[in-house]
């Protein structure tokens, strides 16, 4: 019966990812185990002197900012910004842009203790193990995005901090030979920390902390680390297919541009512009939706091309029409989505706390910074928030326009967005989010027909979060099955059949949806057929009424087809205080008041933290649910 499971399963990956994702998986893992990995990357270190400092100091590349020439406004006043680094001083370090821990090597997880081995070829790592804990613990130290308060401190302040990031750089070469360890296992962590290291040499070229020394050994690990990202670059197309590859290409395609001094810099550049230019094309759609179906994710790949454009564009390269396309229709999309009050977005999709490049002082859910520096690589437009602004000035120094960014405008309306299934209405000041869609790449949460409520920045129904990726079978359930998203279930089965970590078999593959304007308000109309695990052609069709100028939503849910004996369980996830200031009541097809149940949930604003919380379920052993949300006041 364990044989019949674990084929049918395979059958599932295959016909849904594609039998060229389970053969290359199978060679890749056979690879490990045999020791072929082992032979392809080998432990050994670069020992050579690639360029001089005179050469290095005078002959550079153009990079993104000139730290002689930066018109950013330097503000003293910065408290928390010296607090960060005052932390840093003493030994701490701040993890998902929430969390501080005292970490003294580059190998521990702060939550376990537990310690992975420094010498273990990286191949034999298992980024999985109970025992260890969630990886992410310790590739986040290592991705260096602290250097970014170190290098705004140095700026802001006047205080040279290049002592401190070449102390903390070359410690980590010295603590992690070459594919050994942990933070050798993941391509993506390889060329993020290059990136940063890149952002954070060029800031500090003219340092006297810099010598030839320095240079040599800084340069040959570099190297050594995008060797490994080109030799590896297969596993994140074919086996992960995400935001891996795109940040592994940028990484390329930089550091054969800002390091010419490699023989084979030239090839990464090239290989790195061509894999971006497909990858944006192919993850982005035309009407600006991301394929991994995660707002955090979309901003990470807004910063890389924001990156990516920018930094061509200064050395005489131009990614193709394409890149600038999608782009701009990811801005469009993002601005929508996006509350005017705070800049956050839903915390829809999986949010594992990426902010690659933190260059303002605005809150980790603020995407504006983010989305204000791609629209100044777009349109050279300006922003006069000084703080909103500030990533803009380090990634986009020069002077731009006096045309105002768009991102000021508050639009109102029924927007659709119909390849990845997001409708959204925005009016007087409220946001109505839902996404009903099919999947044509790997889901990651069931969570369709999940919506989401806003009132000038108060999201008062909303997604649960993600809150670890390695974590009890249990929460992982929650967090990502479709009991954490306000929609529906049928008794506790998820929409899709959730197996292995990441993998969902039973995708949606059939769903549809539109949004519109009537003469008193704005609706919204989805469907999709789901739950193929609990029984056939079973459809949840929501409709959701948006009246206009006033606090009041209708959401009728209509579930076909459901199994005799089973009920439905139409699920809401509101934050404090909602039941103060709203009336919830729902009825059944009858016409029949539905008794709230008060159930236990959790809400995960920030990777790796949790907080207890309720959730209010309607339950019904009928077929429809008709559900009124209203103001108290």
């Amino acid at each position: 019966m364990k044989a019949l499971r674990y084929w049918m399963l395979l059958w599932h990956i295959g016909r849904q990812m594609g039998w060229q994702y389970v053969l290359f998986r199978a060679g890749y893992w056979w690879q490990g185990k045999t020791g072929i990995l082992q032979l392809r990357f080998p432990k050994r270190a670069t020992r050579h002197s690639f360029i001089s400092m005179q050469e290095w100091q005078n002959n550079k590349p153009t990079f993104l900012f000139d730290p002689e020439k930066l018109t950013l406004q330097r503000n003293a006043g910065i408290t928390d910004l010296k607090w960060r680094v005052g932390q840093m001083e003493m030994g701490r370090f701040r993890y998902f842009s929430s969390q501080w821990f005292e970490v003294p090597d580059w190998h521990s997880n702060p939550l376990t203790g537990f310690v992975y081995p420094k010498h273990q070829h990286w191949s034999d790592v298992d980024d999985f193990s109970p025992k260890a804990g969630d990886i992410k613990y310790v590739w986040e130290k290592s991705r260096f995005t602290f250097l970014y308060d170190l290098v705004r401190y140095d700026y802001h302040f006047g205080q040279d901090q290049s002592g401190k990031v070449f102390e903390l750089i070359t410690d980590w070469i010295d603590k992690n030979p070459v594919n050994c360890g942990p933070n050798w296992k993941c391509s993506q962590e390889i060329a993020l920390r290059v990136l940063n290291w890149t952002f954070a040499l060029h800031y500090h070229r003219l340092s006297s902390a810099l010598n030839q020394l320095l240079l040599d050994k800084i340069l040959c690990s570099i190297y050594d680390q995008m060797r490994h990202v080109a030799a590896n670059i297969c596993f994140s197309e074919i086996a992960v297919s995400n935001n891996h590859v795109l940040t592994e290409t940028l990484g390329l395609f930089v550091t054969g541009i800002m390091f010419p001094c490699f023989s084979e810099s030239h090839e990464w550049r090239k290989k790195g512009k061509d894999l971006f230019e497909r990858e944006i094309n192919r993850q982005i759609t035309s009407d600006g939706t991301y394929l991994q179906f995660s707002m955090n994710y979309h901003r990470v790949v807004v910063q890389l091309m924001t990156w990516g454009i920018q930094l061509a564009e200064l050395n005489d390269e131009w990614f193709s029409e394409t890149v600038y396309e999608q782009a701009d229709a990811s801005l469009r999309f993002l601005r929508i989505c996006m509350d005017g009050v705070n800049g956050r977005l839903p915390l829809y999709g999986h949010n594992d706390g990426a902010l690659f490049f933190p260059l303002s002082e605005c809150d980790f859910r603020d995407f504006r910074p983010q989305l204000i520096a791609l629209e100044s690589v777009l349109y050279s437009w300006k922003n006069s928030d000084p703080v909103l602004s500030e990533e803009k000035v380090w990634l986009v120094p020069e002077e731009l326009s006096d045309v105002e960014s768009y991102l000021e405008v508050v639009e109102d309306g029924a927007f659709n967005f119909q390849e990845d299934g997001y409708f959204i209405v925005r009016d007087s000041g409220t946001i109505t989010f839902l996404r009903c869609g099919s999947y044509c790449s790997r889901p990651f949460q069931a969570d369709h027909n999940h919506l989401d409520i806003w009132i000038n920045g108060r999201n008062i129904l909303r997604d649960a979060g993600t809150w670890l990726y390695n974590a009890d079978e249990e929460s992982t359930r929650y967090f990502a099955g479709t009991r954490a998203h306000n929609t529906i279930m049928i008794e506790n089965f998820d929409q899709m059949q959730k197996r292995h970590r990441f993998v969902w078999t039973h995708w949606i593959t059939n769903a549809k949806g539109k949004s519109g304007t009537a003469d008193d308000g704005f609706w919204i109309e989805t469907e999709f057929e789901g739950f193929r695990h609990v029984g056939k052609g079973i459809v949840h069709k929501r409709r959701v009424i948006k009246k206009a100028g006033r606090l009041h939503w209708l959401v009728e849910d209509l579930v076909l087809n459901v199994p005799k004996g089973m009920r439905i369980r139409q699920l809401w996830h509101p934050d404090r205080g909602f039941l103060d200031d709203f009336r919830i009541s729902a009825v059944d097809e009858q016409g029949c008041g539905i008794l709230m149940i008060v159930e236990r949930g959790w809400y995960s604003e920030v990777y790796g933290e949790k907080v207890e919380c309720i959730a209010m379920v309607f339950e019904s052993g009928g077929s429809l649910i008709r559900t009124v949300i209203e103001s108290l006041k």
